[in-house]
Formats: C-alpha cells, structure tokens, sequence
C-alpha cells in the first residue's frame, strides 16, 4: 500500500481497535453476519501470523438448526451429569441467542520444528482477527471458552480429532442494548522499558 493510503486508513483502523468491547453471548440478538459477511470474518481470521504456513487452526460454523442441534449437545451432555432441568435450559438459552456461533479449533501438531506454543498463539490470533472484523461490520462478537470447550463429550460430538483443542467459540450478533465501556488497564502498570 502506498503510504499515503495509509495515512488516510491508518487513524480509522486505530479508532477501530480502541472501540472494540465484547458483549456477552447472552445479551446478544439478530440479526447476525450474512453468509458474505461471515465468509469475509472467516477470511480475515486466516489471515494471521502463522509461522511455517500450517494453518493450524480450522472452522466450525453453527448458524440457524446448527445452533439448536450444538444446544441439544451441551444439554445431554449437562444430564448426563445430573445437572438440574434450570441449568439445562439457562445454557440451551445462552448457546442459542447469537444468531452465528464459530468454533475455532486448534490443530497444532507436534514432532515438527514450528513450536506447539507459536501455533496455539496463530489459533488466538485468529479468534482476535475475527472479533475485529465483527466489530468493523458493525456487529457484536464475544470470545468464550467455558466448560464445554474443555468437556471430552462435547469435543467427541462436534468433531474434534485427537490432539485438537478449542480455541474459543466466536459468538456473533446484535447487542439486544447498548454496550457499557468496562475498566481498562491503566497502561503505565503494564509497561516496562528494558
């Protein structure tokens, strides 16, 4: 890019990033992206370092039944464990309010001479880039990994092969009100100089 596009994009795309804020998947309504507009957050969340070009990260989409059938999963999965018929139904309500769900897998192979840990941190990236192309389409996401990202049951019946973790469940949609700015961290107790 010339640098003078650059300079004309470069204040808007700061702006951008300074204004991002999640908003939780429950507070969250349609409408969602559209298909175009989905493709494109995918797109921009493979575009992330990845030392080596593994691509050490995949996609799962859960919009429309989708979202039912991964609601339906998290449900048996909770009665199996005894879990009370309030709990089941407070989590079919929080995995069906986003209009679009991703699941974003880490793949990171060992034996090979690219670190475990620098493709874990591409799969992170990839959650970050996508919250960022949602917040730029005017959307709102939130990144979760609660217990069912860590559940063997839940991995088994969305498809996970061995060694593959989830990296986040990106939710995405429409705030049902307007986002509260939460504390920041006040930067000269998080910044050194060496």
């Amino acid at each position: 890019m010339e640098p003078e596009i650059l300079n004309r994009i470069g204040p808007t795309v700061l702006d951008l990033l300074l204004s991002r804020r999640s908003c939780a998947a429950r507070a969250m309504t349609g409408p969602g992206p559209s298909k175009t507009q989905l493709a494109d957050i995918l797109r921009a969340g493979a575009r992330v370092p990845d030392h080596g070009k593994l691509f050490p990260w995949r996609f799962v989409v859960f919009e429309g039944e989708a979202r039912m059938r991964f609601a339906d999963i998290l449900v048996e999965t909770l009665s199996q464990e005894d879990a009370s018929p309030s709990l089941c139904e407070e989590w079919r309500a929080r995995a069906t309010a986003a209009p679009v769900i991703v699941a974003v897998i880490s793949a990171a192979r060992e034996s090979i001479k690219i670190p475990v840990w620098e493709q874990e941190l591409s799969a992170g990236a990839v959650c970050q880039n996508m919250l960022i192309a949602v917040h730029a389409m005017g959307f709102v996401g939130n990144w979760l990994t609660e217990w069912y990202a860590y559940h063997p049951a839940v991995k088994q019946k969305i498809g996970l092969k061995p060694g593959e973790r989830f990296a986040g469940f990106i939710y995405m949609g429409t705030p049902k009100e307007e986002l509260q700015e939460r504390p920041r961290p006040e930067m000269d107790k998080i910044v050194s100089r060496f």
